[in-house]
């Protein structure tokens, strides 16, 4: 691939243009708003000017609602050997274009699965795709030089291809982004008349469940209204499981014995089959899930600390195979959770404390 045309500026369109770029290829960008191209040309990724003729590869970064119609638009204009898309929903864009009696040969639908709860050009990277699953949904009928654009499009942005039916991709993302983003924001929504001094108390079991509940609603809106049958039908589910738990909780303030019984078995029940299927999401870089040790240091609010700790981590020759924080409230310091390989534990905690740090239990 020498050229593409970027149709879409946005987060996943600048963000792949600039992946590109870094690699060479000359991107030409295009969208709906001239300002929004502007900004993203400014960023390093490609030239907001048109290409002078037929690109290698377009790739068309809009919206659900709107994919099918600017796919149309430009496979009549034929400004591309090969068109793909990269929208979060993927059946329905392909049956508005055949309902246009398009010629489909040339296009092949797509979904990087990454992104960030802020939008527009300037919340991009070049690197935001990097080892994360891009589904490709190819048919019998797909061209395999679109295909193979594709799949060095996936490559150039250092992303894990992976090849789903288009219905089955729907069904799967419903169950794993659009209805845990529904269920965080109805999580998140039960904050927002709460108490003040109820809400101080929030820790980081709250942010996590409610972090993806920031994302831009009117983004979520086109996403939503693009795949809502199966996104209700697994939300049919978590209301049905709400149902149980509520009458299991409400059975633990029975003064009789049997009902609190029952009570704590129905709760005993959604726990565990919670912790099943926890352990099903996969670890790190898509592998199985494995167990850390966690190692909890104490550290000020002051620049330079977590550069510190994994200097230290680094001398005692401990990899961190990952990291949170955890923010004080009210004071200026928090918790640095430092998950290591179980037998790397101690020895990192030796290191750390010859060197000056805190550790809590």
């Amino acid at each position: 691939m020498r050229t593409a045309l970027v149709i879409g500026t946005g987060l996943i369109g600048t963000s792949a243009a600039l992946a590109l770029a870094q690699r060479g290829v000359t991107v030409h960008l295009a969208d709906h708003d001239p300002e929004q191209a502007r900004t993203a040309a400014a960023l390093g990724a490609g030239t907001d000017k048109a290409p002078d003729g037929p690109v290698d590869l377009a790739i068309v970064a809009a919206p659900p609602a709107h994919v099918a119609r600017v796919l149309a638009d430009a496979m009549r204009r034929g400004v591309a050997r090969g068109y793909l898309d990269v929208a979060s929903v993927k059946g329905g864009p392909r049956r508005e274009l055949e309902a246009l009696g398009l010629d489909l040969t040339a296009y092949i639908g797509t979904h990087p699965m990454s992104g960030r709860e802020k939008s527009g050009p300037l919340a991009a990277t070049g690197d935001l795709f990097e080892g994360r699953p891009w589904v490709l949904t190819p048919t019998r009928d797909t061209d395999t030089e679109v295909l193979n654009l594709a799949l060095e499009l996936v490559s150039h942005c250092r992303a894990v291809p992976v090849v789903m039916d288009a219905d089955a991709h729907d069904r799967a993302v419903a169950l794993v982004s659009h209805m845990p983003h529904l269920v965080s924001s109805m999580v998140a929504a039960r904050l927002e008349h709460a108490e003040e001094a109820a809400v101080r108390l929030c820790g980081q079991g709250i942010r996590d469940v409610t972090r993806i509940a920031a994302s831009d609603p009117r983004m979520w809106i086109d996403i939503l209204s693009a795949n809502p049958g199966p996104v209700a039908d697994l939300l049919s589910a978590v209301a049905a499981d709400l149902d149980e738990t509520v009458r299991a909780l409400r059975a633990l303030q029975s003064s009789d014995e049997a009902e609190r019984s029952e009570g704590t078995a129905g709760i005993e029940d959604v726990l565990r089959r919670g912790n099943a299927g926890q352990v099903r999401v996969p670890g790190k870089h898509g592998s199985a899930p494995r167990v850390y040790e966690t190692v909890v240091v104490l550290i000020d609010d002051q620049p330079g600390q977590l550069a510190r700790i994994f200097a230290d981590a680094g001398r005692a020759g401990v990899n961190i195979e990952d990291v949170r924080i955890e923010h004080a409230a009210g004071q200026q310091a928090g918790l640095v959770q430092l998950m290591v390989e179980p037998k790397a534990a101690a020895a990192l905690k030796e290191a750390l404390r010859e060197r000056g740090w805190a550790l809590r239990q």
